[in-house]
């Protein structure tokens, strides 16, 4: 059964369904671009940097390091270098403040994709009552109940069905990896937090 012919057996419940997976597929798409963009850069070994610059007292050259790659933690570490000359807690606050910036970037459309995971079933679920309802409609109108009379109701519930599953699995996939993803990369900047600000009161007590 070709596409069109799975919409028309589906009717509208089919094209709210496809509408979705487009949405989906879209999302989880876009996600993982941005993921894997952002976790290019290993933490141990930019943190290893930023330790012989700070410990050398080369600040400047710690800022530019955080400004020539891109990832989560740099930023975090990068909002506490600017305010190094702070007290402890402005630049706790400052880094505190980045890691909910970049939290909620790292967030953004996986509230949708979980959104989708969770409500493609139940539409799915709405198309298969609309079906088996056509298929008593069409009894009650034959005034018989052979195979030919509810046919096109059975038909239209299962497609509705399975199209609310195939929309539905890959999305609670998704939502379950990014969710697991997000949680490396919170628990990288806070990581990296704590060692820059470490970093930086070990210096302070030297003086």
């Amino acid at each position: 059964m070709g596409l069109w012919q799975l919409i028309k057996v589906g009717g509208f419940t089919m094209v709210i369904l496809l509408a979705a997976s487009v949405f989906s597929v879209a999302i989880i798409l876009e996600r993982l671009i941005y993921y894997r963009a952002k976790s290019r850069l290993k933490r141990k070994d930019f943190m290893y940097q930023i330790r012989q610059e700070i410990n050398a007292g080369n600040f400047n050259q710690a800022l530019k390091i955080c400004q020539s790659v891109k990832a989560p933690f740099v930023s975090v570490v990068n909002a506490g270098l600017i305010v190094r000359n702070s007290g402890e807690k402005e630049i706790a606050n400052s880094m505190d403040r980045q890691l909910a910036i970049e939290a909620s970037s790292l967030e953004r459309f996986t509230a949708v994709i979980g959104t989708i995971g969770s409500v493609a079933v139940y539409i799915g679920l709405f198309g298969t009552v609309l079906g088996i309802i056509r298929a008593f409609h069409d009894i009650s109108v034959s005034g018989s109940g052979g195979i030919s009379v509810v046919i096109n109701g059975i038909s239209e519930a299962l497609a509705c069905t399975a199209a609310g599953l195939c929309v539905a699995i890959p999305a609670v996939v998704a939502y379950n990896f990014f969710t697991h993803r997000i949680e490396l990369f919170i628990r990288d900047m806070e990581l990296a937090a704590s060692e820059t600000a470490d970093l930086l009161s070990g210096l302070k007590n030297d003086r």
